[in-house]
């Protein structure tokens, strides 16, 4: 349907760019990207394996990113100060991001949506399952983790080498590369032309380096959600790699031990991103959960 923007979305009023895809009469899918990422980082190709499953699709930026609103004023983030437990930094939370995602359902007329988050987006999905329970129908966590420190630590050692983000288009759109090549999924096919076009296109859409250190501070400043995880009675699944870097598995089997009923799929040799060739494994678990979710809604 093409790139829209919705305005004066959730308690923020912040602008937010998005992008829906097949039968507005489907199910609703909203789909929630990671740390830094773009609404783009959810390929087409995927979103298409969704909506030939009978779904809704509906993609954006949040805030801080893409072309959503970016917080420009807010404090300059001190993301080392953050991880020995000051944040004062923070300019919001995750609480602040899911209601965020509540105001656009809101925005498009929709009173809940069916979740799929990943990696910070996940985080945010599970935020908004525990603080707004009437609006998610079902939740999908990918490649994401509960917020307890204990467990989805990263590997710093694979990808504190890969440095900053270089300010020119050739040189962030090569970094880029190596940064997805480093965490990707080494059992998989790495589409190098596939990750440079996205890399140029989120480049041409707009980078916010500081935008992406919110953000991660925001997920330090939010705490561990397990024992708020525990109390939800949502049809969950729970899909991690066994080969990621960014979030280790455990932080996937936290998830998943902590929502009752949640089903885990845990996938060998998958890191860090969305392999072409999984796209209709992931579409078929997530189209499952959904027409599951929605059938026994219409029964009760």
């Amino acid at each position: 349907m093409g790139e829209e923007m919705a305005r004066n979305v959730g308690p923020a009023g912040i602008e937010v760019a998005y992008e829906r895809f097949g039968d507005p009469g489907a199910p609703p899918v909203l789909l929630i990207m990671g740390g830094g990422g773009q609404m783009i980082n959810w390929p087409d190709g995927f979103c298409a394996e969704l909506v030939d499953r009978g779904l809704h699709v509906i993609r954006f930026d949040n805030r801080d990113a893409g072309r959503s609103s970016h917080f420009t004023d807010a404090p300059v983030p001190d993301i080392q100060a953050a991880m020995t437990g000051d944040v004062s930094s923070a300019s919001y939370t995750l609480s602040d991001m899911a209601a965020d995602a509540v105001g656009l359902l809101e925005v498009l007329g929709l009173d809940g949506a069916h979740l799929v988050g990943l990696s910070l987006g996940g985080m945010i999905a599970q935020t908004m399952a525990i603080e707004h329970p009437g609006r998610v129908r079902s939740l999908t966590s990918m490649s994401s983790t509960t917020g307890d420190p204990a467990v989805g630590r990263p590997d710093f050692a694979a990808i504190g080498p890969l440095g900053a983000p270089p300010e020119d288009r050739q040189g962030y759109v090569a970094w880029q590369v190596r940064v997805l090549r480093a965490v990707g999924s080494p059992g998989f096919a790495f589409d190098e032309d596939a990750v440079a076009a996205r890399a140029g296109q989120a480049y041409d859409r707009g980078l916010a380096p500081l935008g992406m250190m919110r953000q991660s501070v925001a997920v330090l400043a939010s705490g561990d959600r397990t024992a708020r995880l525990r109390h939800l009675r949502v049809p969950t699944l729970v899909i991690h790699g066994t080969a990621d870097l960014m979030i280790d598995v455990s932080g996937g089997r936290a998830t998943a031990a902590a929502i009752p009923g949640a089903n885990l799929v845990i996938i060998d040799g998958l890191g860090h991103s969305l392999p072409l060739e999984l796209w209709p494994e992931f579409a078929t678990h997530i189209a499952e959960l959904v027409h599951r979710a929605e059938a026994a809604t219409s029964t009760t």
